[in-house]
């Protein structure tokens, strides 16, 4: 039987990715009905491409008993009062990036989830990625040893777009900036990968357009002992082609072609979308699992696995205790810039940003 879902907000993109796969794919058995934006315009486009029934208030769309569940994708300031509303509702829950915009709204969130006991998960497209998965079977796996170094580089061209700067992800009503909001896809990447670090020490600036805050930063992770781990983010980048690199005591691993402009132009050097060296054999290996044609073909990845969650085959790709510990990961990228400190993550200015 088809899973009856409702959208709450089409202000992230990603959601119309998950709404394409889900109309094509019948197999999947996920069948949007309707939608609610408090953006009448947004609400009215989206709803007419695919064929939704237009709620006037989130009220009459989560009191529709054929509704099992929602997928959130309202602008980042409105997570909270939304999961709230559905948690409230009984509704299954799928929230996009990131999880709010400050700790409070984040533990608004939990604490709704938490007592209602609803299903919930994150949207996270970077942890079913196929090769991202392989990256952590391998380290998982022992056979690479220690790890001593890891660098997630993550790019947008978004601050060269004509206009973007009059895009809600630059309103403080709704977004923090877009560091926050896209920075949070590696930053969940290095959790998913290593665990919550120990500190974070960190360099955001805004280097290229002075009424478009916040386009380029470093930001480094320490684990007690190790690994060393970097996110690095330009949303100023045009093209590129490395994303990953692993650095370990046996072993070497490298992804190209991992975000949106090393993805998006012919790969015209040849090179292989994941691949590993071994010190025992001395040679490169060919992980043979493709990069996808384009970032949009990435992000609509998340499609399938969203849907067996949906139908309850399996559990959250991210649960909302750990959306909070990445959030926490990235305000804390903004104290330590802010501040010129290494900040631990149980740091209490966390709280404040």
């Amino acid at each position: 039987m088809p899973v009856n879902v409702g959208i709450l907000g089409f202000a992230h993109g990603h959601v119309l990715a998950y709404c394409n796969l889900w109309r094509d794919r019948p197999e999947l058995d996920i069948k949007v009905v309707a939608a609610w934006d408090h953006d009448a315009g947004r609400l009215a486009t989206q709803a007419e491409a695919y064929g939704l029934r237009q709620c006037a208030t989130v009220e009459e769309l989560l009191g529709d008993a054929g509704i099992e569940a929602v997928i959130i994708a309202s602008e980042t300031s409105k997570h909270a009062d939304l999961v709230e509303a559905a948690a409230a509702a009984g509704k299954t829950i799928v929230v996009q990036k990131p999880l709010a915009l400050t700790l409070a709204q984040a533990d608004r969130i939990v604490k709704a989830v938490a007592d209602s006991g609803v299903r919930f998960s994150m949207a996270w497209q970077m942890r079913v990625d196929p090769q991202n998965m392989k990256v952590k079977e391998l380290l998982q796996g022992g056979e690479f040893g220690k790890v001593f170094q890891v660098r997630r580089r993550h790019s947008l061209s978004t601050h060269l777009w004509p206009g973007f700067a009059d895009t809600w992800h630059n309103s403080p009503e709704y977004n923090r900036d877009i560091f926050a909001d896209d920075s949070s896809h590696p930053i969940d990447f290095i959790h998913w990968l290593l665990g919550a670090p120990e500190t974070v020490t960190a360099e955001i600036d805004t280097i290229f357009n002075p009424a478009v805050p916040n386009d380029n930063g470093l930001v480094i992770f320490r684990y007690p002992g190790g690994p060393l781990a970097e996110v690095v983010c330009s949303f100023t980048c045009g093209a590129h082609e490395n994303t990953t690199e692993v650095v370990c005591e046996k072993g070497t691993i490298i992804q190209n072609y991992g975000d949106g402009p090393s993805n998006e132009w012919p790969h015209t050097h040849g090179a292989q979308g994941l691949k590993w060296w071994k010190s025992d054999t001395r040679t490169w290996t060919d992980s043979g699992i493709a990069s996808p044609a384009g970032h949009g073909a990435r992000i609509a990845g998340l499609a399938e696995p969203l849907s067996r969650f949906l139908h309850g085959e399996t559990g959250p790709i991210c649960t909302a205790e750990e959306g909070r510990t990445s959030l926490k990961m990235v305000l804390a990228a903004y104290v330590s810039s802010r501040e010129g400190r290494r900040v631990a993550l149980n740091d209490p200015a966390i709280a404040g940003v």
